[in-house]
């Protein structure tokens, strides 16, 4: 089956789901202009991840994560959806797809106009405290550490600050990954779009859906380790496959 013959399959696939889901990687959003941290132009190449138990220990821990973070700022800060992030928002609101389960934590999807969108790993679009809960607009306090190369703290109760992202050695909330479970057994067609699939336990969330009978595309640049157990696997740029999976579906 080539490529075109693939998408109109996959687009078949979509018209007659009843409860599709996507399950979308670091993939879609490069297209974006937001890098992969684990790619050669990421953050992980020249920089060390800050642990969570260091980030909590060490102010040279934290100095170090507000600079990383600042890096990744004027990434997400400069970019917005693209053609893949408009498609799944399209296809939610037409009633088509029941939401994204994204290890994402730059927003696109929501700003492309998704509502059911559950964040994995967190959201870089806001700043929490650890110690009283107060939850902050990031551009400031980014700011601010630009100006004085100081690491902030809470306002209200002076208390270290922290994206509302899950950092290395934090555990998944719990109360999404559940959720996020079970959309994935409910559901009877899964995309899985632009991850390596190879993070647990996000990535065995597109096994679930497989497992309990449904269908499971993956759209990547690369090959997955699940690649022998989908039902389509398209190697192309994403946004340009789901734009045209999407202009297959409104024939």
């Amino acid at each position: 089956m080539d490529n075109q013959q693939t998408i109109a399959q996959v687009a078949a696939w979509l018209a007659e789901a009843k409860s599709a889901v996507a399950f979308t990687g670091a993939g879609i959003s490069t297209e974006s202009g937001i890098p992969d941290f684990r790619s050669p132009g990421g953050i992980w190449a020249t920089s060390t991840p800050v642990y969570f138990d260091e980030f909590l220990a060490s102010a040279s821990a934290r100095h170090e994560y507000w600079r990383q973070k600042c890096v990744a700022h004027a990434d997400f800060s400069a970019a917005g959806p693209n053609a893949g992030h408009k498609a799944l928002a399209s296809w939610e609101s037409d009633e088509q797809l029941r939401g994204v389960i994204t290890q994402n934590i730059d927003g696109l999807h929501q700003e492309a106009g998704s509502t059911s969108v559950l964040e994995l790993h967190g959201t870089a679009r806001k700043i929490g405290c650890l110690d009283c809960g107060e939850v902050f607009d990031p551009d400031p306090l980014v700011a601010e550490f630009l100006e004085t190369d100081e690491v902030p703290y809470c306002d209200a109760c002076g208390g270290k600050l922290k994206h509302a992202t899950v950092s290395f050695g934090q555990r998944l909330p719990t109360e999404v990954l559940q959720q996020a479970i079970t959309l994935c057994q409910q559901a009877d067609l899964i995309f899985a779009i632009g991850s390596s699939l190879v993070v647990t336990p996000a990535a065995d969330l597109p096994q679930i859906t497989k497992h309990a009978g449904g269908r499971l595309v993956i759209i990547n640049r690369d090959a997955t380790p699940l690649d022998p157990l989908a039902d389509a696997v398209i190697q192309e740029p994403i946004g340009a496959t789901l734009a045209a999976i999407d202009d297959a579906l409104r024939v």
